[in-house]
């Protein structure tokens, strides 16, 4: 089958050439995603199980070009990240509870109509990414993480995920924020509450406040590893430590794995005595989930 005209003209000659030797293609659609995994874990798998379908780079933010190239017969889904995770929304003809109260897509997926038409459908599956996570790698989570504050540090779609799923799932009672901005924290305890789930949400902002505080059972670090420069960024890095030098453990996610899953909060978080979830778990569950 010949790549419509529009396709032709639209894409670079690499990519059209590479969807006329597949059965189906799919795209990872954002920006800064050159050392992105996601394209090689959809090839093992799809190569594991005999399918000539491949997930190709989208490095854009083109909204308008993304609509037209989803329109061909071959595709079959998108990766979706930022920072168009929010911006596909509005475009979308059905969104899956997990997408509609995150407020963010990471997964579009293609059904059809009995005449045919296809339904653009959206889905977030980085909660499930958070939760298996957790599930997969810590043994006895009555004893770890249940029933116990939690911790999210970050401000952005990622730590929003996080508290879906500590919420939803992992029987967080306070979740605990963390952040060098007090408006993206703000942001987010509105808008989860707006959609049910923000109760016993609580930015803590100073070494004092995390002192009185108990120590949370799981942690979630959804930030980039950058060294602490700002004194906002410096504040928030002792808030952490704070919270990870008390005398009750438990785990933690770090959410960062590029360019390394050994980020600096990772090796304090384990030079503290908890028990470290590399970001590659995460990525590879909610890319199982997608796929």
């Amino acid at each position: 089958m010949a790549a419509p005209a529009s396709l032709e003209n639209k894409v670079d000659d690499a990519i059209a050439a590479k969807i006329e030797q597949l059965d189906r293609h799919g795209y990872l659609f954002g920006q800064k995603i050159t050392h992105s995994l996601s394209p090689l874990l959809h090839s093992t798998i799809y190569d594991g199980i005999g399918l000539n379908w491949e997930q190709m780079r989208l490095d854009s933010a083109d909204m308008p070009l993304f609509l037209e190239l989803i329109k061909h017969p071959k595709f079959y889904g998108s990766s979706v990240t930022m920072p168009n995770k929010v911006a596909i929304i509005p475009h979308l003809d059905e969104l899956t509870p997990e997408c509609r109260d995150v407020g963010a897509c990471n997964t579009l997926f293609v059904r059809e109509r009995e005449d045919g038409s296809r339904i653009y459908c959206g889905t977030n599956t980085d909660v499930v990414g958070v939760r298996e996570s957790f599930v997969q790698n810590v043994s006895d989570p009555d004893a770890v993480y249940h029933d116990r504050p939690a911790l999210v540090v970050g401000g952005g779609g990622a730590a929003r995920s996080a508290v879906y799923a500590l919420r939803k799932w992992m029987r967080a009672t306070d979740i605990y924020l963390v952040n060098r901005d007090k408006a993206e924290v703000d942001a987010v305890i509105a808008e989860c509450t707006e959609r049910g789930y923000g109760q016993g949400l609580y930015h803590v902002s100073t070494v004092a406040e995390a002192r009185d505080l108990d120590a949370p059972g799981a942690i979630v670090a959804c930030v980039p590893n950058f060294p602490p420069k700002t004194p906002e960024e410096i504040i928030a890095r002792e808030v952490i430590v704070e919270f990870l030098s008390k005398d009750r453990k438990g785990a933690m996610l770090e959410m960062c794995y590029n360019p390394t899953p050994y980020t600096e909060l990772a090796a304090l978080a384990e030079d503290n005595g908890w028990q470290l979830i590399l970001g590659t778990e995460a990525m590879i569950y909610q890319g199982l989930e997608q796929v």
